[in-house]
């Protein structure tokens, strides 16, 4: 019988990924929402009930209520589809991420498809993205980033297909999907010259494939005009703007953040580490290692890196998060190895260079453009990368089945760690708020709280209620809560409250995706320069204050964007 289950799923290929892809999900379906998903929860419920006004309501997101289309920096199509999701499966957490699980089916289903072309090794490929950290945690949300790769990818292999075999039809499905992307998450206008540039290369002259790109233009023109007229502001350009002031306030140099973002790519796509010594020569390795260890040694010793951090100021800290960051930084230059290595050796094929520049643009953007980096930045050349080590290892020339499977276990066994630790850390934010309200919300004193994300989700589901820094005012009596891993907060001055109380919650024991204490910073680098960290892991913390006086309160306002 076990012979047969075997049999069948190898010949059904799809099946077998549709199967894989749900028992690696399936049990983080219940996970609590955190970090930016309450924005997109809103969003859609907004949708709901004001479909033509999707961001017309305020929100408390950053100490002070304010529009939500100056809160949100993404496009509103995923609000859309979870409003739909809602009204489907309901508004809980496993409602809204049994659409999470259907968005990321379709992108292992759309690399498949699309490694079919590019590879004879599509189920390598495929394998590559389901194991893959970014991935898995990127799928234990309920934001936009998942839902715009499903559309990516789609759209590229329709285009792939459509300019190789002459069929006008698939290249208007392509452009269809790539507006679809873009108004998913603005990245997604970043199919618009990867494409153009495929097509030059594979028809060697402008044509009418050029049309298909009229679409998403069209699209993102639309948008822009809509936007503007309805909130006095054009949302696309907007956000493009505040990314590129956010840089010049957090004062990062063009070598940390590549450095940083080295380290995600390679901690988020870790199977091209694993698989590496099966791929590439001992010299090679060496050369790779030693290059990495110059640059990451001369930021170390320069102080440009770690300093941006006060809470790795502790020499044990820094060596800790130092040795991590360069073990995936090796990662990293892999990744890039690969998409060079690929046009390198193909100088003339409109696949390879399709694929590098696949790679290559999505880094330089989260390394050099982006606000920060983060994995959700980099997630979108997942695919591509998948599609080289499948072509890498078909054509190495000594195929070692062991060591594959050895290496993409690996990758598969740290992609569900690190997604069961992003689920242990919402857990435990979720049950900080329910503790908090349980303790002291029956008394008849307010209950007032900063911070933001998951916390807030919660807090205000639970009857507390959002400090505004210019309205709100605390009677003598009344609580507020402040989370320890969170943004807005500070503590307050002892002449207008007290310290009460401190709640602790237990978190994920050894290894984090969010935690200023070891330098985990996945959903943004402005909180540590690794997308997930090993390391004993301090518990999640809320501390209490009654207030002495009535005052108003005021908090560090900080970026909290992802």
């Amino acid at each position: 019988m076990l012979n047969q289950i075997q049999l069948w799923l190898a010949d059904h290929p799809r099946w077998t990924l549709m199967l894989l892809t749900s028992a690696a999900l399936g049990p983080f379906l219940a996970k609590p929402f955190n970090l930016d998903d309450p924005l997109f929860v809103w969003l859609a419920q907004q949708v709901q009930t004001h479909p033509g006004n999707p961001f017309g309501f305020d929100v408390n997101w950053y100490g002070r209520l304010s529009p939500m289309w100056a809160i949100t920096d993404n496009p509103p199509l995923a609000g859309y589809y979870f409003a739909l999701a809602g009204n489907i499966f309901g508004w809980s957490e496993i409602g809204l991420h049994w659409a999470g699980l259907l968005a990321a089916l379709a992108v292992i289903l759309g690399t498949h498809r699309l490694a079919l072309r590019l590879s004879g090794q599509p189920l390598l490929a495929a394998g590559a993205v389901l194991s893959a950290p970014v991935f898995l945690a990127s799928a234990g949300t309920v934001m936009c980033d998942v839902l715009m790769l499903a559309f990516w990818i789609w759209a590229v292999a329709y285009w792939v297909e459509g300019l190789e075999d002459d069929r006008p039809l698939k290249i208007f499905v392509a452009g269809l999907l790539v507006a679809l992307a873009l108004l998913t998450k603005y990245f997604g206008v970043a199919l618009i010259p990867l494409l153009a540039a495929h097509g030059v290369l594979q028809k060697r002259r402008l044509g009418g494939w050029t049309a298909g790109l009229l679409i998403p233009l069209a699209a993102l023109g639309a948008y822009e005009w809509l936007t503007l007229d309805r909130y006095g502001h054009a949302l696309f350009s907007t956000a493009a703007g505040f990314a590129a002031s956010a840089q010049g306030e957090l004062g990062f140099s063009k070598l940390t953040s590549g450095l940083i973002a080295l380290a995600f790519t390679g901690g988020g796509m870790a199977s091209a580490l694993f698989l590496a010594p099966s791929l590439w020569r001992a010299r090679t390795m060496a050369t790779i290692i030693g290059g990495t260890a110059v640059l990451a040694g001369a930021l170390f010793g320069s102080g440009l890196l770690l300093h941006k951090y006060p809470a790795l100021a502790s020499p044990a800290a820094r060596t800790e998060v130092s040795l991590q960051l360069f073990f995936w930084a090796v990662g990293g230059v892999l990744v890039l190895a690969l998409a060079a290595a690929a046009a390198w050796r193909n100088p003339r094929d409109p696949r390879s260079w399709l694929l590098t520049l696949w790679v290559a643009g999505t880094f330089v953007f989260a390394a050099f453009a982006n606000w920060t980096v983060n994995g959700r930045s980099l997630l979108p050349m997942l695919p591509a990368v998948g599609i080289l080590l499948a072509r890498r290892w078909q054509h190495a020339g000594k195929l070692r089945p062991r060591a594959l499977a050895a290496g993409v276990t690996a990758s598969a066994l740290l992609a569900l760690l690190v997604a069961q630790s992003d689920f242990q850390l919402a857990v435990a934010v979720r049950r900080s708020a329910q503790e908090s309200m349980a303790r002291y919300g029956q008394n008849q004193a307010a209950v007032w709280f900063e911070g933001h994300w998951g916390f807030q989700y919660y807090m205000e589901k639970l009857g507390a209620t959002a400090v505004d820094n210019k309205h709100s005012a605390q009677h003598p009596g009344d609580i507020l809560m402040l989370p320890a891993n969170n943004t807005d907060t500070s503590e307050p001055a002892p002449e207008i409250a007290v310290r009460r109380d401190v709640i602790s919650i237990p978190n994920s024991s050894w290894l984090a995706t969010w935690q200023a204490a070891k330098g985990a910073g996945f959903y943004a680098s402005v909180l540590g320069p690794l997308p997930f960290a090993f390391g004993k892991v301090p518990p999640e913390g809320v501390f209490v204050y009654e207030f002495r006086g009535r005052q108003k309160v005021s908090s560090l306002e900080t970026s909290g964007k992802e």
